[in-house]
């Protein structure tokens, strides 16, 4: 779902100056090709994802560096006060803010695939979190400093507009641009950690062996092409619909994975983590509070028709997973699991012990054959 939404910002992007992507004839042959073009680079690999991504990221956030630059004469702090709350649309600006500032859980399905995740991880949250505040605020207040817009003219798209009042046209083509392949970039990574999370619950035997199949890239195909059904699927959808969906949904998830964090923390505190937090679980949960109450504060905003949809998408959940269960043991579908980490003790204790039978049948079978063996003969097998 939240990949949905890049194709359909990134024509929103283009539209402002092609007014032909307004219109559906030219729409939804656009938003095809998008996301059949993206759908291959991300069967590709992941070498070739993260590569471009960071090309992107360095071709997206420069525009928006130049214009904050460009904008620091003309900026007058007390316009960053002015704010009429009356009028502010407190549905769309926690849904923004939470969309916009959300997904970070999202780049653990792709441990497995990075080397030393558990020093490598923490690193990389900590610039991405640097980086994304960074790209928020220095536009941000670069906009809102040194123009007087209004506050019913901030569409999406109209960062464009902004770049042309301030560094001219170029750098409103050059934003438009940066904005359009910043959303090819997102497309890719979520696929990626989408497919990836796919290929995951295949190897733990919560899906089809199917969904592990990888293609000679390294990529999981059928996992990659599911992604992407979904996604053309829900090109139809605007935005701001796509969002709220998103978001409703995502929290609901947030919220189990913040209960399990907890519950394995007080549970099974001495399970092998590859990273563990450096705090007692006290601290731990009590940093987790804020996040869930802002959680629970967006699905309390929700329209009745995002509750209603999402509340039948979960019990779909609850019927779907059940199912596969049945179907897995009654050998309809292919589930092929890995074993656990745990049970090595377990194969480990009967390969000894049947080894042990066998070495014993062996000196039964040796004893036979040698009607008079000599004492030496009987002390070598019993020896061995």
């Amino acid at each position: 779902m939240d990949n949905a939404l890049y194709p359909v910002l990134f024509l929103d992007y283009l539209k402002h100056s092609l007014p032909i992507f307004n219109q559906t004839v030219a729409r939804v042959p656009a938003l095809l090709g998008i996301t059949l073009s993206l759908t291959y680079l991300n069967y590709r690999g992941l070498h070739i994802v993260g590569f471009s991504a960071v090309m992107f990221a360095a071709f997206s956030l420069l525009p928006f560096l130049i214009m904050g630059i460009l904008s620091i004469p003309k900026i007058r702090p007390s316009r960053w006060l002015l704010v009429d709350f009356k009028k502010v649309n407190w549905r769309g600006y926690f849904n923004s803010m939470l969309w916009n500032l959300n997904y970070w859980d999202k780049a653990s399905t792709l441990a497995g695939e990075v080397e030393d995740p558990s020093k490598t991880f923490p690193k990389a949250l900590l610039g991405g979190l640097v980086l994304v505040m960074s790209s928020y605020l220095i536009p941000l207040l670069a906009a809102t400093g040194a123009l007087g817009s209004s506050p019913s003219e901030w569409t999406d798209g109209y960062f464009a507009e902004v770049g042309m009042l301030i560094g001219g046209f170029w750098l409103k083509l050059w934003i438009q641009a940066a904005a359009a392949v910043s959303n090819l970039g997102l497309f890719e990574a979520e696929m990626s950690s989408d497919s990836f999370q796919l290929l995951g619950m295949s190897k733990i035997g919560m899906l089809p062996s199917v969904f592990a199949v990888r293609s000679t890239y390294g990529t999981p195909t059928v996992s990659i092409l599911f992604s992407a059904t979904g996604v053309i699927f829900l090109s139809w959808m605007s935005f701001q619909e796509i969002m709220e969906f998103l978001n409703f949904l995502y929290a609901v998830g947030m919220l189990l994975e913040v209960a399990a964090f907890i519950t394995l923390r007080v549970k099974r505190p001495d399970l092998h983590r590859p990273y563990r937090v450096p705090l007692q679980t006290f601290w731990v949960a009590m940093i987790c509070v804020p996040p869930s109450l802002l959680l629970i504060l967006v699905m309390c905003l929700a329209s009745w028709r995002t509750s209603m949809v999402s509340g039948v998408v979960i019990l779909a959940g609850f019927v779907l997973y059940p199912a596969l269960v049945h179907a897995k043991r009654r050998n309809w579908m292919l589930f092929d699991a890995e074993p656990p980490p745990s049970s090595s003790n377990g194969w480990q204790q009967q390969f000894s012990e049947s080894k042990e039978v066998e070495l014993v049948e062996e000196e039964k079978s040796l004893m036979q054959d040698n009607s008079k063996p000599d004492q030496q003969d009987l002390d070598l097998t019993w020896q061995s």
